[in-house]
């Protein structure tokens, strides 16, 4: 039988840049802020331009729910404004998280008004973006990550609603509002895509487990498909749910995806004799897309420190088979493209991103990390060489 078509991608590029975007509140209560303390706010026109080099022309930003929203239903879009701005004039193709993190202060996926004040959000934005863009094709995510804030907020106190033993709860509410958001925003824009980003992971038991500790690694491994399986409908359709909110499915991979069930153990993904519990990208991605069968990308991936270049390596390795086999991989996101400091101790910077930050100069500074810099242009050869003729990348500068 003959593969599918692939479907046409509504990406400007293939590799995106992603700036970290959060508005959370961290684990000591304070709000962060990370558009403004990478400096990437400021230096806007500055970032887009320095992504021209590396024929990037698609990155993912935020609107900052927290700080949008100060007073219930009131809404300041100016920020978002400047970024738009800064787009059209650098010819960047902006994809938009709605929540990344982040609550307005008198909020908190328990509350019972959580899902009809982000339902309102939805409308307004769209009712904004389009009174500033009205041509082209508007992509959203609605709520980043349900999965891990979920268990961030419900389960590990570590953002709000500062809970132990409710992280299910906080996903259902959360989901709540993702569906009722995404109603919203396709009734003010019929034309809106959705690009949903969640954690892509593999759970494993122990060596030599029991049959119960296979059962319930095999569980725990499930679950990081609930958020998506209730915005699709398959679990608890009462939430509204339905295959039509099922657009782009993005998936988020990191070095520490991998681990043991139950414990912080993590799979090395780079070591010299290899885990066998361990699975190769290309594994999990075609698992996940013959689950789904929509088009997808892996919408986060970066690595800290010295091994940011054998790391893009291998994710293009990665993304070349699973390319290679006819799967509809529509993009790459580098997250952070721009390094950032930690949520809870923000003197601590990750060294994760295509620039480091020099915290000595005015910006902070941005210091092209010349072993990623190489690495990325030999991984977006291979990506290239593997995917279909007229997919290619083009010029998306002139």
């Amino acid at each position: 039988m003959p593969a599918p078509p692939i479907p046409a991608s509504p990406f400007r590029s293939f590799w995106w840049g992603g700036y970290e975007c959060t508005d959370q509140l961290n684990a000591f209560g304070h709000r962060v802020d990370f558009l403004p303390l990478t400096g990437h706010l400021p230096l806007l026109d500055a970032d887009y331009a320095a992504l021209r080099p590396f024929g990037i022309g698609t990155v993912r930003e935020g609107i900052r729910w927290a700080h949008i929203e100060k007073t219930p239903y009131q809404y300041d879009f100016s920020t978002v404004r400047v970024m738009l701005d800064a787009g059209q004039r650098q010819g960047i193709q902006q994809v938009w998280d709605l929540c990344h993190f982040g609550y307005p202060d008198d909020l908190t996926p328990l509350h019972p008004l959580f899902a009809r004040r982000f339902a309102a959000l939805c409308r307004a934005f769209v009712d904004f973006y389009r009174s500033v863009r009205p041509e082209g094709v508007l992509i959203v995510t609605p709520i980043n990550e349900v999965s891990f804030i979920s268990w961030l907020g419900g389960d590990a106190r570590g953002t709000s609603p500062y809970c132990t033993g409710q992280g299910w709860e906080v996903k259902y509410g959360l989901m709540r509002a993702y569906i009722e958001g995404a109603h919203a925003l396709r009734e003010a824009d019929p034309t809106i895509r959705f690009l949903s980003t969640e954690p892509l992971v593999h759970i494993v038991p122990p060596l030599r487990a029991s049959p119960y500790e296979r059962r319930r690694a095999a569980e725990a491994h499930r679950n990081q498909f609930q958020a998506t399986d209730m915005l699709s409908g398959r679990l608890h359709p009462e939430l509204g749910g339905h295959d039509s909110l099922l657009d782009i499915v993005g998936f988020n991979y990191y070095y520490d995806n991998q681990w043991q069930n139950g414990t912080a153990n993590r799979l090395g993904w780079a070591d010299a004799v290899p885990d066998p519990r361990w699975r190769p990208l290309r594994e999990l991605l075609r698992a996940a897309y013959q689950r789904y069968r929509r088009p997808f990308a892996l919408t986060e991936t970066s690595h800290p420190g010295i091994d940011r270049p054998l790391w893009l390596r291998m994710v293009a390795e990665e993304c070349a088979a699973v390319l290679r086999e006819g799967l509809p991989l529509q993009g790459i996101c580098l997250y952070p493209i721009i390094d950032r400091p930690d949520w809870d101790h923000p003197d601590q910077w990750h060294q994760s991103g295509l620039w480091d930050a020099d915290l000595d100069r005015p910006g902070p500074a941005r210091v092209l990390h010349q072993p990623s810099a190489e690495a990325l242009l030999a991984a977006q050869a291979v990506v290239s060489s593997a995917r279909p003729r007229g997919t290619r990348a083009v010029a998306v500068f002139q």
